[in-house]
């Protein structure tokens, strides 16, 4: 069922999830009508939200444990440091497609902790 702004719900719940702008994304359907009243699109803008902020300290935490691995580790064992860290961020980048995918879907897939916050805050 298409909103009144001209943007349709699966449509607008995918664009929380899009990388790079899907945190000014989320916070704009949270604030702007008809967004704020549909509850699909809140749950997604919330959880897409609480997924970037993790992924944001995920990414603090890491930094930090890969430059004390980088600071003890020999200079041939940092490309299996940097492979790690390169998968890590691979399967971050595979999860927000996949929620992408399936709020396109319609669907509601719920990451553990984080979804269920998100549909509280919905």
């Amino acid at each position: 069922m298409p909103a009144s702004a001209g943007i349709e719900d699966n449509v607008a719940s995918a664009l929380c999830y899009t990388p790079f702008i899907g945190l000014v994304v989320s916070i704009l359907f949270l604030v702007l009508e008809p967004f704020s009243r549909n509850k699909s699109i809140r749950f997604h803008a919330f959880q897409s939200i609480f997924l970037t902020v993790a992924s944001f300290v995920l990414g603090i935490v890491l930094s930090i444990v890969f430059r004390i691995f980088y600071s003890l580790l020999p200079y041939g064992l940092w490309s299996l440091v940097s492979l790690l860290y390169l998968v890590v961020w691979l399967v971050l980048i595979g999860g927000w497609i996949f929620l992408m995918y399936k709020a396109y879907n319609r669907e509601r897939f719920k990451i553990p902790i984080i979804g269920d916050l998100a549909e509280k805050q919905a």
